[in-house]
């Protein structure tokens, strides 16, 4: 009689069980392959209130002038040193013609200034992300549900990790290696081996990514508007990104960059193919060996 009793309030507790319907089931993973475009320069679209990255001072027809790069010294998220810094480029870049970064010198672009790279293709895979920028042809790998080592190897890229959370692609960098002209953006703001850059991307409906896109218009300059469908409205790639870097920085800051579809096809670039600069500036200092790596 004991053994029935029991079997009776199990099968009881079992039928009053709540039934878990397709709810319960893993979320889709969001599908963020193919290739993106975003030619506005100098590429980052600061956020509307908060600490967020560096606008351009030196202005052409109300946007960022590309041509004369000179960051916002005074931005809070600056430590004076860090200020003083930013300030010397801005100088240089309003007395001569420029200054060198990653991308004019031909060298890896490094995270985060990759990210305001103009176009980005992604190959999405259940244990890892590659991603392929439009600039130089440069490669990140990005390791899914995965940790970080507990000794990182620095490279220009970093050790970037990532996982899903619901329709977000979240990408963890450390142990980014800084390089001879390393920097977070285009206005000279130096970066140190504790930066630590967070990555959150998500598909956006283009009501969504207006406010994004507006952005861009309103601080960015579109010198290439034909690479870019600026009637397309379908759906959008949003990267929200966090820099943290407490050697560098007052506070952790939040910038945005919104990605639509190419209309063009990618041509080929490769920097280090022609770094002579006719006169009007130094030559590239491409990377190069002194003696064979093996």
């Amino acid at each position: 009689m004991r053994w029935n009793f029991l079997l009776v309030a199990t099968l009881a507790a079992v039928a009053s069980a709540p039934v878990l319907g397709p709810a319960s089931a893993a979320a889709p993973v969001p599908d963020f392959s193919g290739m993106w475009v975003h030619p506005w320069l100098p590429g980052y679209e600061p956020m509307a209130s908060g600490p967020t990255s560096l606008k351009n001072l030196s202005r052409r027809e109300g946007v960022s002038n590309p041509l004369q790069l000179v960051g916002d010294y005074k931005n809070p998220i600056l430590k004076p040193e860090t200020a003083a810094i930013v300030k010397k480029f801005g100088d240089m870049s309003l007395n001569h013609f420029g200054f060198h970064n990653p991308r004019n010198q031909c060298w890896p672009n490094g995270i985060p200034f990759v990210l305001s790279a103009n176009g980005l293709q992604i190959f999405q895979q259940a244990d890892k992300i590659t991603m392929l920028y439009q600039t130089d042809h440069q490669v990140r790998r990005v390791r899914m549900n995965a940790q970080h080592p507990a000794k990182v190897t620095p490279t220009y890229y970093g050790d970037s990790v990532g996982h899903y959370e619901g329709d977000t692609l979240v990408i963890d960098t450390i142990g980014v290696k800084p390089g001879p002209f390393a920097m977070v953006d285009w206005f000279g703001t130096p970066q140190t081996p504790s930066l630590h850059v967070v990555e959150r991307y998500r598909l956006l409906d283009y009501a969504q990514a207006k406010e994004g896109l507006d952005r861009a218009n309103k601080e960015n300059a579109l010198p290439a508007p034909a690479a870019v469908d600026l009637s397309y409205r379908g759906k959008h790639l949003q990267l929200t990104f966090t820099v943290e870097d407490p050697t560098v920085f007052t506070t952790p800051w939040t910038a945005t960059v919104t990605m639509g579809k190419p209309v063009v096809e990618w041509a080929e670039n490769v920097c280090a193919e022609n770094p002579r600069k006719y006169g009007t500036e130094e030559d590239a200092q491409v990377p190069t060996a002194a003696k064979p790596d093996f």
